[in-house]
């Protein structure tokens, strides 16, 4: 089989590796790919927004099936065309996707279904926003409706903070079209937890649980970014808190996109808070989350692309989706200054013996050398039979890896651990 997966990062490079386990795969291109994937997929230098040129790629190429991981062309309606054109696809078509592409939609439609969130108002007018938080609770959470390369949510933790937010989304437009509306919602507290699940519209398979850590620094400090590291299992997310969570929010969810019109076939992310009052939506996304696939799909003792072409042909009750009974932990390695600025250039080492192990995000081949070329460069992952052995293992990786500028928090887990002895 000849497979095309869309996108450039560290998701991707997890995917098409896993991808490759499968005997029946002969080929994998990668639109655009990157240098560090370039070793598992022939690299092909289109964009993963260029929709015509992605279908017109897939035709020259006999492509048997393709999978879109990114949101970007998800929301533009890269399915839709991929399978008008006749290739079967792995990925919810657009009025699909707009479960993440529109952050109002999402809230409206948990509001709608009775889906357990924040309280929320939404708002088109700078003015009634700030009115409307002279007398909000505060701390609140004010979010871009559209996509903002996951940087559209701001926490305030005060008034002042709130109007400085709505002032740089609204008026500002630090996200461009993507801040036309905005949702300004309750602040929730509590104990995050990631959860990826496969569904065809009918069932859905939830994934391993995960743990992320968003901020740059240790101990959660820094700015915000697309994720420094992740482990899983999440010790939050218990047995009794999955039960709830099918029952409460992962079939409702299914069940309401089915009542729009809107059938959902693909990986629904689920970002979630286990509140005083159970588990709550934080956010929807219509694809892997990155950096947590780099930590769940190591995991996945089932074959991906059966259960991927399970998706896709609505068969997914029938499909076995295993995970192995371990823990594993993924540190990112970054260049120093991200998420604001970083130098690029710098020549990655990454020992052989290890390279199945490393998911490269942010490279490019250079004068036949491994460059750095982004802020978050690649994850290292180890699995263990206890999470203190996982994460021990993956900084053993990161130790031997090796590129100028290179920074990596060293905390990655220790909340996780924490609370397994709580």
């Amino acid at each position: 089989m000849n497979i095309l997966v869309v996108g450039g990062g560290g998701r991707e490079h997890a995917i098409i590796k896993k991808i490759k386990e499968n005997k029946n795969v002969s080929k994998i291109y990668a639109l655009p790919g990157n240098g560090g994937i370039a070793r598992d997929a022939e690299c092909v230098d289109i964009s993963a927004t260029d929709i015509k040129k992605i279908v017109e790629f897939a035709h020259a190429n006999n492509i048997d099936y393709a999978v879109v991981a990114p949101d970007d062309p998800l929301v533009l309606g890269a399915v839709d065309a991929l399978e008008a054109s006749g290739v079967p696809c792995f990925g919810p078509r657009a009025n699909a996707a707009i479960i993440e592409g529109s952050k109002v939609f999402s809230k409206e439609l948990m509001k709608k279904y009775n889906i357990p969130t924040a309280a929320f108002e939404v708002f088109n007018d700078a003015e009634a926003a700030m009115e409307y938080l002279k007398t909000a609770p505060i701390p609140t959470v004010i979010k871009a409706d559209g996509l903002a390369l996951g940087k559209g949510v701001i926490i305030a933790l005060t008034r002042e903070e709130a109007y400085d937010a709505v002032k740089s989304i609204m008026q500002d437009k630090a996200f461009g079209k993507s801040g036309d509306n905005i949702v300004i919602e309750e602040f929730l507290e509590g104990p995050e937890v990631s959860v990826l699940a496969f569904t065809d519209g009918n069932v859905v398979k939830p994934m391993i649980s995960s743990m992320d850590h968003k901020r740059a620094l240790d101990n959660d400090k820094g700015l915000n970014t697309g994720g420094m590291g992740t482990v899983a299992p999440n010790p939050y997310y218990t047995e009794d808190v999955a039960n709830v969570c099918m029952e409460k929010i992962f079939l409702p969810t299914i069940n309401a996109m089915n009542a729009e019109g809107r059938t959902f076939k693909g990986c629904l992310y689920f970002g979630l808070m286990i509140t005083k009052d159970g588990p709550k939506v934080i956010e929807y996304n219509c694809r892997f989350g990155d950096p947590e696939t780099q930590v769940v799909l190591p995991l996945l003792e089932s074959d991906l692309l059966t259960v991927m072409q399970a998706v896709t042909n609505g068969t997914l009750a029938d499909c076995e989706v295993k995970f192995a009974d371990k823990h594993a932990c993924c540190v990112i390695m970054a260049s120093k200054g991200y998420p604001v600025k970083y130098e690029k250039g710098y020549e990655i080492t990454i020992p052989d013996e290890i390279s199945n192990s490393v998911y490269v995000a942010g490279a490019a081949i250079k004068d036949s050398k491994l460059v750095t070329s982004g802020g978050r460069v690649l994850g290292a992952t180890a699995l263990g039979e206890s999470l203190d052995e996982a994460i021990a293992s993956a900084y053993g990786l990161v130790e031997k890896i090796h590129f100028g500028s290179a920074f990596y928090r060293r905390d990655i887990g220790a909340k996780a651990l924490a609370a397994y002895k709580e």
